[in-house]
C-alpha cells in the first residue's frame, strides 16, 4: 500500500495541514501505517502535483503561514479505486523476530532486553489506543457509537490496532517467561 492511500484516507476527516496530518497519523492511523513527517510532506507535494489533493494557504500573523490540504474529486476517486482493489494478506517482517529466532546461538540477554523493550512499547501503544477509543466513544457505548457515528472506519482500524498490541503483549510476556525458565544451554 502506498503512503498516498493512507493520506487520502486521513483527509476523509476534513481539511488538514501537514502538521495536523502528522499528528493524525500518530493518533489514528499509527496502528496500521507509519510515516515520518518528512515522508508525509514529500507525499503531500506529489499528491498535490498529481491533482489528488489541493492546498490553500492560510496566512498567520504570529506564526508561519500554513497550507491546508483537502481531497479533490480525483483524490476521492483514487481512494474509491484503492478500496475496490483486492488486498493481499500482509506478512510479518520484524527484525526482533529474527533475533528471537537466533536467541539460542546469540546474546540471550540482549534478546531478552529487546523483547522487554517491545513489551513496554506495546503497553504504551495500547494505553494510547485506549485513550483514543474513549475519546471516540465520547461517553457512548460501542454499539450506540457504531449505529450513530458518521464514520466507523477509524474505529474499526483502532480495534485492529488494539488487538495487535494486546497480542504483542501476550507474546512478549510468554517469550520472556520461556527465556527466564529455560536453563542455560552450552554452545554445541
Amino acid at each position: 500500500m502506498a503512503l498516498r492511500n493512507a493520506v487520502l484516507a486521513a483527509l476523509l476527516e476534513g481539511e488538514a495541514s501537514g502538521y495536523d496530518l502528522a499528528k493524525s497519523f500518530d493518533a489514528s492511523v499509527a496502528n496500521f501505517w507509519m510515516a515520518t513527517p518528512q515522508q508525509l510532506y514529500r507525499e503531500l507535494d506529489r499528491m498535490e502535483s498529481d491533482g489528488l489533493i489541493e492546498a490553500r494557504l492560510v496566512r498567520q500573523e504570529r506564526r508561519p503561514n500554513k497550507r491546508l490540504f483537502s481531497l479533490t474529486a480525483a483524490g476521492r476517486a483514487a481512494l474509491r479505486d484503492f478500496t475496490a482493489t483486492p488486498s493481499r494478506p500482509t506478512a510479518i517482517r520484524d527484525e526482533l523476530l529474527v533475533k528471537v529466532h537466533s536467541v539460542d546461538d546469540g546474546d540471550t540477554e540482549a534478546v531478552r532486553a529487546a523483547i522487554a523493550e517491545r513489551l513496554e512499547w506495546a503497553r504504551a501503544k495500547l494505553a494510547r489506543y485506549d485513550r483514543i477509543r474513549t475519546r471516540l466513544l465520547d461517553g457512548r457505548g460501542e454499539e450506540e457509537f457504531l449505529a450513530d457515528a458518521e464514520r466507523v472506519g477509524p474505529y474499526l482500524t483502532l480495534l485492529r490496532g488494539r488487538a495487535f498490541e494486546r497480542e504483542n503483549i501476550e507474546w512478549a510476556e510468554r517469550a520472556l517467561r520461556v527465556l527466564e525458565q529455560r536453563p542455560a544451554h552450552r554452545s554445541r
